[in-house]
């Protein structure tokens, strides 16, 4: 269910998570920030805002870039320099939630000729990440999206540092199969005396000109314990569409799974297919239930029935609409 609150300049839509058969959660919103309205939304915030104190335009600012949908982070930046003139203020405050932005969305960057995800696992503080495969280091702009300052980066080559790169090397073979435009990490933590693993992957879509913008991403964290150990896995899908209409969707899940820690090759062999079956059942799902959705939406949450086309009214050919 959706409560809509009225704000006195926009209509905020809060919608509750819905339960997937897969036991996602679901929740879709709209309106929301988009490349396409996002100016056109901010204007009436921004002529109330311009008497705001500073601290009131920071808190207005990063409560906005907090919002941006998944490759539109530099578009909405540009839209607040636009609106509200000071670029400096905005830049500075950009910077600063850009870096949870990208950690966020595990944003790929291109290094060397290698893909590098942005995660809170290979951050190093002050702006630098780390790459485990090829033992490097280096700083990232997140206003500019610029890498620089490439150095070595020592890691110790220790029993838990051979795991690392076995799943490295056989999640890459996964992700590279299943997802065109995917890629993939892994990183070793240290939790106490445990050596932890997390897999992240990552695949987007971004279509600005077809008025769409995708991600997908997952992480998988487990210990590295003796006999067996419980793989938890975060699944995140977010997709914007704004052409026709302002629509966001969000689904969540989480899973696990005991898997035996005994011999590597096995054991990343059983995590790739792991992976792979939970990928398929979120998929699955998640495609029957957009499909049961929105017959719901058309069928039952209607005041009263409406004849359903499936196909857009063109109303320039209407004689109505020529007259509007």
């Amino acid at each position: 269910m959706c409560e809509v609150t009225n704000c006195g300049v926009l209509e905020l839509h809060h919608c509750s998570p819905s339960p997937l058969s897969c036991g996602c959660s679901l929740s879709i919103s709209s309106p929301h920030l988009s490349s396409s309205t996002f100016l056109l939304a901010l204007i009436p915030i921004m002529s109330v805002g311009q008497g705001l104190r500073e601290s009131e335009k920071v808190s207005l600012i990063c409560g906005l870039l907090r919002q941006s949908p998944p490759g539109e982070f530099r578009q909405v930046v540009q839209d607040l320099c636009d609106l509200l003139q000071d670029d400096e203020l905005v830049k500075q405050e950009a910077a600063r939630v850009g870096a949870r932005h990208n950690k966020k969305n595990f944003t790929p960057v291109l290094v060397n000729g290698n893909t590098v995800l942005l995660t809170r696992y290979n951050d190093l503080g002050g702006n630098r990440f780390f790459y485990p495969q090829d033992k490097f280091s280096f700083e990232f702009d997140h206003l500019s999206g610029v890498t620089s300052k490439t150095h070595l980066h020592r890691v110790m080559l220790d029993e838990g540092e051979l795991w690392r790169g076995a799943l490295h090397k056989g999640l890459n073979a996964y992700v590279n199969c299943y997802f065109p435009a995917g890629n993939s990490c892994v990183f070793k933590k240290s939790l106490g005396k445990r050596q932890m693993l997390v897999a992240c992957i990552e695949a987007h879509h971004y279509q600005p000109s077809k008025h769409w913008n995708s991600l997908w991403k997952s992480d998988w964290t487990f210990a590295l314990t003796p006999v067996m150990t419980r793989v938890t896995g975060i699944f995140l899908l977010q997709l914007h569409y704004f052409r026709d209409a302002n629509l966001h969707v969000t689904i969540n899940k989480s899973v696990s799974e005991s898997l035996h820690v005994i011999d590597r090759n096995q054991f990343v062999t059983d995590f790739v297919k792991f992976v792979k079956a939970e990928d398929s059942k979120i998929h699955t799902a998640i495609l029957e239930n957009i499909q049961a959705l929105s017959e719901y939406t058309w069928r039952k949450n209607l005041r009263r029935r409406l004849p359903i086309t499936r196909t857009f009214m063109n109303w320039n050919e209407l004689k109505i609409g020529k007259d509007m």
